[in-house]
């Protein structure tokens, strides 16, 4: 079985991200391998700062058995109005359900915000796998050049009360 499709071998912890993880999630994104070519400019100066990280819900997923703690990936939950702004696996470590662990995680974060729907604007290689997490496509948001120059799926994720 390849690394991309065996199950997580290592413990994972979910933990709020501080301002400290800020490069850490800032090469996380930029290095991110569903952005390469034509998607390239999209993050060559994105930057996750310590003030984005304060001022929104942001989670990094880590080898907690690892020394460190390595940043595997992270989501950012803006809560108003609610959208996940940000989602993002290691390119190693995809395929091993991180992305699915980060999702159940930030639905529980907004279960607990009392948000009982959460929009996702998607990288169009990333439908496939919200389709996979149970989000739902509710349309299309239209390309904004220069900075988005395609158009992207909109996804929305209904937050079932406990």
């Amino acid at each position: 079985m390849s690394s991309r499709t065996s199950p997580i071998s290592r413990p994972i912890k979910i933990r709020r991200a501080v301002a400290r993880d800020a490069k850490r999630l800032t090469r996380l994104v930029r290095g991110s391998g569903a952005y390469a070519d034509k998607y390239a400019a999209a993050v060559a100066g994105y930057r996750v700062g310590p003030d984005y990280i304060e001022a929104h819900r942001v989670f990094a997923a880590v080898g907690a058995d690892e020394h460190g703690g390595r940043v595997l990936g992270f989501y950012s939950l803006v809560l108003a109005p609610p959208e996940l702004d940000l989602l993002f696996v290691a390119d190693e470590a995809q395929g091993r359900g991180i992305g699915r662990l980060l999702v159940a995680h930030m639905q529980s974060e907004a279960r607990a915000a009392g948000i009982d729907r959460v929009r996702v604007v998607s990288h169009p290689p990333a439908e496939d796998f919200y389709h996979r997490v149970g989000a739902t496509r509710i349309g299309t948001v239209l390309a904004n050049p220069p900075a988005v120059p395609w158009d992207r799926p909109e996804f929305e994720f209904r937050i079932a009360s406990e």
